[in-house]
């Protein structure tokens, strides 16, 4: 975004839904239409991947020092998955919104409850919810990168996901990629405009209170 008053404070901006609603591919958009906004890269045990880049897709540290980041309470959130865990640092999270750079979280919704918590302020949470739970099998099935048995898995987690859906700050359903792109967009402007967001405001309405014309 061109033409910015500064100062201004980040937007923390956390998108959830279940696997397959199209969040990825949302927030994918999202940011390459929005230079201010860039994505928070977790921190994570597993082991790299083919394709992947250190300290693009993730931090990669072993568990002795993810360990000593829970110790030293580095993060705003963390889990265990599957034998692995993941995180995502306080750091350069709080760096970026002090600097007027917004900042986009792709986790879960107990992820998002944690951060909203440690950052009630700063923190918008959306959540996307799938046309149906048919529609959803369907794009799991249609993508092609799971069994059988993980797909009847996500169906049944996206159950306990959109249990929660009433815990966020905006809910719509992504029923078309395009219309649900531009109410995406919306939220992600309107929380930018706010008023606590935008510190110069003040100096820019005394400058226009002491105008003499």
């Amino acid at each position: 975004m061109s033409n910015e008053r500064t100062p201004r404070r980040g937007v923390l901006l956390i998108v959830a839904s279940p696997s397959g609603a199209g969040k990825t591919s949302l927030c994918r958009r999202l940011m390459a239409d929005h230079g201010a906004l860039e994505l928070s890269v977790s921190v994570t045990t597993r082991g790299i991947r083919p394709g992947e880049v250190a300290d693009r897709d993730y931090h990669f540290v072993d568990h002795a020092e993810f360990q000593r980041l829970i110790d030293d309470d580095a993060f705003l959130e963390w889990a265990d998955v599957h034998g692995n865990r993941y995180g995502s640092l306080r750091g350069p999270v709080d760096k970026a919104l002090a600097e007027g750079r917004d900042v986009l979280f792709d986790i879960d919704w107990q992820g998002a409850a944690e951060v909203a918590r440690k950052c009630p302020d700063d923190a918008v949470r959306v959540f996307i919810l799938p046309p149906s739970l048919a529609e959803l099998r369907r794009r799991l099935v249609t993508r092609s990168q799971d069994d059988e048995d993980v797909i009847e898995r996500r169906i049944q987690n996206a159950k306990g996901e959109i249990e929660h859906c009433d815990a966020f700050d905006y809910v719509f359903v992504n029923d078309d990629f395009d219309r649900s792109y531009a109410e995406l967009a919306h939220i992600y402007h309107a929380e930018r405009s706010k008023r606590r967001r935008n510190l110069w405001v003040s100096a820019y309405q005394k400058a226009l209170l002491d105008e003499v014309v």
